[in-house]
């Protein structure tokens, strides 16, 4: 491709703003490079030992794990069209950093310690779980552009109509 004298190469997949964009518009790369992002912050040695202290609440490591991860995991998510596999991949990774956070769960009967379940997190974890927070900021984001005004090309895609006709009968089998 040549733009003023200037030519681009075509390329499967590079970065701009922090974002992975690729020739398909394939989002999994993107949220693949975001847990990988979350992960190293949660293994960054100095961070992994502040959220086993026992020094500080829960409440404090819980705060501190919503600043530090998921606004490294979030990162452009509003623009995000997520389907099953990664909206579960997501819960995965949020269940497993409030695991390391909350650590295991002594049991009465047996007296063995064991991992804490889905559902004992989402009762210690009072704040919604990651897919909700990213439906909320997506619907956010959408509002911003309502208002942007109809000057501006987000505006238009948002809001554009496709041309043309489909064409008769059932689709094509592919």
């Amino acid at each position: 491709m040549k733009t003023d004298n200037v030519s681009f190469e075509r390329v499967e997949q590079f970065k701009y703003l922090g974002t992975t964009l690729t020739n398909q518009n394939s989002i999994q790369v993107e949220i693949k490079s975001r847990l990988k992002s979350g992960n190293a912050c949660y293994h960054y040695l100095p961070v992994q030992n502040l959220f086993s202290s026992s020094f500080l609440s829960k409440n404090l490591r819980i705060k501190m794990c919503r600043t530090i991860i998921l606004s490294v995991v979030l990162y452009g998510c509003e623009t995000w069209s997520l389907t099953l596999r990664e909206e579960h991949r997501l819960r995965v990774f949020e269940n497993r950093v409030l695991r390391r956070l909350f650590g295991p769960k002594r049991d009465g009967v047996k007296g063995e310690w064991r991992k804490l379940h889905n559902e004992e997190l989402n009762d210690l974890y009072s704040s919604p779980d990651i897919v909700r927070v990213i439906k909320s900021r997506r619907t956010r984001w959408a509002g911003h552009v309502v208002r942007v005004g109809e000057g501006r090309g987000v505006y238009r895609v948002l809001m554009g109509k496709p041309e043309g006709k489909r064409p008769l009968g059932r689709p094509r089998h592919r």
